[in-house]
């Protein structure tokens, strides 16, 4: 067997500027211990990249998002990453825990709310115009003025602005790729998206989920249908799946995967994921 292959998890370090500050902003191009290269690697935090300058990818779990101008990309805890720089990367990163927005909102759910965080079936860069781009940039540039002259209300307004800044970034989401951007939608559409990222190993069948949310499951498929575009069903396999290629990033054996996922033997797990993916998993990490 190939040796396997190390992901650091990089977690984030709240006391850097002696208070506790659960968000930070920096300079891609500049920042210090910030990975700029093909090092596969993790975050325990959430994080918003906004380019504007450079070309190459940014590989997100198995997904590739083109570098250019005018890009921004959401990337959410746990998820693998690495890049692939042709020319020079400028720009803004944009990094806090979830704490940061839970402890003021009171809402566990709240950056569900949000369609670009965790995110599977859809991309998690897009390309926005111009004029959208620096509107975000003004927003980054009232937070990295907050942090050049701390005081012990600026979370206060940091997460003012940030807040902001993350509705309006749904808003043009929403629009680069036609699904719904109302933040407001149904609670329950919210609640299971978290029961998922919590429970997709033992749990993955509808009925499982409806159980839980109390509701039956043609609801439950009409919300899903209705937010994401897809059954309930196809969000379960799709998070699954999802979960399933970061093992194989690390080389894992397919009974190795198939006994953490809960599947019966190897053969039925190379069967479900061939099924939905068209590839074995040894092809799939041959790929990749």
């Amino acid at each position: 067997m190939e040796p396997l292959t190390k992901i650091k998890t990089y977690h984030f370090l709240p006391y850097k500027y002696g208070l506790e500050l659960l968000l930070d902003i920096g300079r891609i191009e500049s920042l210090n211990h910030f990975i700029l290269d093909n090092t596969l690697h993790q975050l325990s935090f959430y994080e918003i990249l906004f380019i504007e300058q450079g070309a190459g990818t940014f590989t997100l779990d198995e997904n590739k998002i083109s570098i250019t101008p005018g890009t921004v990309i959401f990337t959410s805890p746990g998820q693998v990453r690495c890049w692939e720089i042709e020319e020079e990367v400028r720009g803004y990163t944009l990094f806090f825990d979830k704490d940061f927005l839970y402890l003021f909102f009171a809402d566990e759910l709240f950056l569900y709310r949000f369609q670009y965080f965790h995110q599977y079936s859809f991309p998690t860069g897009m390309q926005i115009s111009e004029a959208s781009f620096q509107k975000c940039l003004e927003l980054l540039y009232e937070i990295e003025k907050e942090f050049r002259q701390l005081q012990n209300d600026s979370s206060h307004l940091i997460r003012s602005v940030l807040y902001q800044l993350l509705v309006i970034l749904n808003r043009y989401y929403a629009e680069v790729y036609h699904i719904q951007g109302d933040t407001y939608v149904h609670p329950d559409f919210y609640r299971f998206r978290s029961l998922l990222e919590k429970n997709f190993v033992s749990d993955r069948t509808v009925e499982a989920y409806t159980h839980m949310l109390n509701i039956s499951s043609g609801f439950l498929n009409k919300i899903c249908r209705q937010f994401s575009g897809l059954s309930a069903q196809q969000m379960i396999h799709h998070k699954l799946v999802s979960e399933i290629k970061k093992q194989l990033y690390q080389n894992k054996s397919a009974k190795e995967i198939a006994y953490e996922f809960g599947f019966s033997d190897p053969s039925n797990f190379n069967r479900f994921f061939k099924k939905l993916t068209g590839t074995t998993p040894q092809q799939y990490r041959r790929k990749v």
